[in-house]
């Protein structure tokens, strides 16, 4: 084959994606246009295959960006994040597919899909960005009192972890967001741990360590943390009684020391545990087995 024969085959080969790339809603659909066809116009296989120069290799590569921005407009539950794959080596398109996720958040996003994004922006060192979406994330979230193997609490709990991490302010802002969405007392406790054992912003943007303090319990944001903790505990202990059979009262015993842990960190933790354990013995009285074994362990 001549030199002459096989730049043909190259043009005509270039032609043909940038023709079905600008008529890909005729062909496919938003999903099917990001994650076949502009993946494979941009990958390493097409550009040896087809003997692209760099200018052919970058004209087509704005046109998968354009393809892309364009499918996470139509479809950005789906497309979204395949744009900002595709999109990352152009700051402009970049920044638009990313505009677009922002744009999508209120009302075209679900929780798992914008914490994937978060996560992914992190991934690219942008903690901002992450935190962001997480909070947007937060605030599509309902995880209800019984739900303490959701899949989400993975996301929540990261979510709390990276607000943590750049500092107080953005700590002290996911928080009530943490406390509306989250109403199961183990997944709270667990946040509320996790946030006393270090200091927020510890090592914070661009590694410069900060020389705060542990944030104290008794005081904002923590204290409206731990009072929520306190409150889930007791809303979930009467959940559980209402229906309790004989073979949950170990289990329910466990729980209640959980509870109490959880009780004690408040500066009057032990005076409104011995109110809550008393309150169950008065309300449960007939519940005489559960109660004795209530009694045995807390008095």
């Amino acid at each position: 084959m001549s030199e002459i024969q096989q730049k043909n085959i190259q043009l005509q080969g270039v032609f043909a994606l940038d023709s079905i790339m600008q008529s890909w809603f005729t062909l496919f659909t938003p999903t099917e246009a990001t994650s076949v066809v502009a993946s494979t116009v941009m990958s390493n296989s097409t550009i040896v295959r087809l003997h692209l120069d760099c200018h052919q290799q970058e004209n087509l590569a704005n046109s998968a960006r354009t393809l892309a921005l364009q499918c996470a407009m139509k479809d950005p539950q789906n497309c979204a994040l395949s744009a900002l794959t595709l999109c990352e080596k152009d700051h402009i398109a970049f920044e638009t597919a990313y505009q677009i996720v922002l744009d999508a958040a209120s009302t075209g996003m679900n929780y798992t899909q914008l914490f994937t994004i978060a996560r992914y922006m992190e991934h690219r060192g942008f903690p901002m960005r992450a935190y962001k979406l997480a909070t947007l994330a937060l605030t599509h979230l309902n995880l209800s009192y019984n739900q303490d193997t959701h899949p989400a609490i993975n996301d929540v709990l990261w979510a709390c972890a990276l607000s943590h991490s750049l500092g107080k302010n953005e700590l002290a802002s996911v928080i009530p967001l943490v406390v509306k969405s989250v109403k199961c007392a183990t997944v709270l406790s667990d946040i509320l741990r996790r946030c006393t054992l270090t200091t927020p912003g510890m090592v914070a943007l661009h590694g410069r360590r900060t020389s705060g303090k542990l944030m104290p319990l008794d005081k904002a944001p923590l204290r409206q943390l731990l009072d929520a903790t306190i409150g889930a505990y007791i809303n979930t202990t009467h959940s559980r009684l209402t229906h309790i059979s004989p073979r949950h009262y170990s289990e329910f015993i466990e729980f209640l020391g959980k509870a109490r842990e959880t009780f004690l960190m408040a500066h009057d933790g032990h005076v409104q545990f011995t109110q809550f354990i008393d309150n169950l013995k008065q309300i449960y009285k007939g519940k005489k087995k559960l109660m004795m074994l209530v009694r045995e362990r807390f008095g």
